[in-house]
């Protein structure tokens, strides 16, 4: 049985491996020239931590939560008090970057797949016989499972499901991301920053062996019209006159050889495989990065998928059946939360930067040892 997989990131790489385990023989095919590294601040959950375990990945996987890390929320003044963050949540994620855990698959891969890079799909049609694939490069093949996991925009759910506006939902939010060359003056390399307004917000990540990621996201009108503006220029306005770290990372974004300047938005759909066809990873779900969840279920998707595929080796209908009914309420669930954590990351209104203000603080009271200070 031969499986086209579209998109070499997290997902795409898991679910080759998968595949791979239970018996079939994938074909990776990548739009991008080479293999894409760096990236941005990943934070990788207990569950996904166990699948990359099962994909036989997690000990090549960097892991960089620097092990003595404290988390300060700043203010614009740049008053701070020790708070909590994003790594002291229930399970406490591991902080790594995208392309650690996309290296530790890559590696993993080995002779599990095919890789064709500068390629990618054009027409999907479907019969009983398979699933016929026309590709950039003019070529065509068939093959029996064509899997989507080429991100937010992607060509396989266009192709095989319909245009982006059906299942794209806005959550009318702006990041920018990117890695600092140095730590915020002012605090330690193991320091997590905290910057949090109502419509606007600045967290800073560490990393216990190389420079920190810088996290703007703020909440905007006309997401369309704010992505035309160059990241630099954008972030100016929305933030100039801010103190405490806003300055340096500002200046740093300017410095920057690459950024991830996006709308965030979430993938929602009734059907996450049509036929022969299957989404998986951010193509099918999208929580957004407010989730922190996006790398641990692209590869719990995969690991259950190759489970279905080899609990079921004669009836693929039924496998991608059985599959999709597994993954949906935890997927659905996570989909809820990140709602609620996207408020957390950046407050949309003044009534709800109050609630978070309180609950942070009250948690922080019963995590801290030792008691809040104050520093200018």
């Amino acid at each position: 049985m031969r499986a086209l997989v579209v998109g070499l990131g997290v997902a795409g790489m898991a679910a080759a491996i998968a595949l791979s385990g239970a018996g079939w023989k994938p074909v990776i095919v990548e739009r991008a020239p080479q293999r894409r590294t760096g990236g941005y601040f990943v934070g990788l959950f207990p569950p996904g931590k166990k699948a990359a375990a099962r994909l036989g990945v997690l000990e090549r996987m960097h892991l960089r939560t620097p092990p003595d890390h404290r988390t300060w929320a700043v203010d614009a003044s740049g008053d701070r008090r020790r708070s909590i963050g994003f790594l002291d949540q229930p399970g406490h994620p591991e902080g790594t970057m995208r392309g650690d855990v996309e290296a530790a698959l890559w590696n993993g891969l080995a002779s599990h797949a095919e890789v064709r890079f500068g390629v990618s799909p054009t027409a999907i049609a479907q019969d009983e016989t398979g699933a016929h694939v026309a590709f950039s490069d003019g070529g065509a093949e068939s093959f029996d499972l064509v899997i989507g996991a080429d991100g937010l925009r992607s060509t396989v759910r266009r192709l095989a499901f319909g245009p982006d506006e059906r299942y794209l939902r806005p959550t009318n939010s702006v990041i920018c991301t990117y890695a600092l060359t140095g730590q915020v003056p002012g605090f330690s390399g193991s320091d997590q920053i905290a910057l949090v307004e109502p419509g606007r917000a600045l967290w800073v990540f560490p990393y216990r062996d190389r420079p920190p990621t810088a996290l703007f996201a703020y909440r905007v009108d006309d997401v369309g019209l704010e992505l035309r503006k160059k990241p630099a220029d954008a972030l100016a306005a929305r933030y100039g006159g801010m103190g405490g770290p806003v300055p340096y990372a500002l200046a740093a974004l300017r410095d920057a050889p690459e950024c991830l300047f996006d709308s965030v938005q979430q993938v929602r759909m009734r059907r996450w495989h049509r036929g022969r066809v299957l989404l998986l990873g951010d193509a099918a779900w999208c929580l957004t990065l407010y989730s922190g969840m996006g790398a641990s279920t692209g590869m719990m998707g995969a690991a259950a998928l190759g489970d279905a595929l080899t609990a079921q080796p004669l009836d693929l209908t039924a496998a991608l059946r059985d599959w999709e009914r597994r993954m949906r309420p935890t997927i659905r669930a996570h989909q809820l939360i990140a709602h609620v954590k996207g408020e957390g990351f950046v407050p949309s209104n003044p009534f709800n930067h109050g609630v978070r203000h309180l609950v942070v603080s009250q948690a922080a009271k019963l995590l801290i040892r030792k008691p809040a200070i104050s520093l200018s």
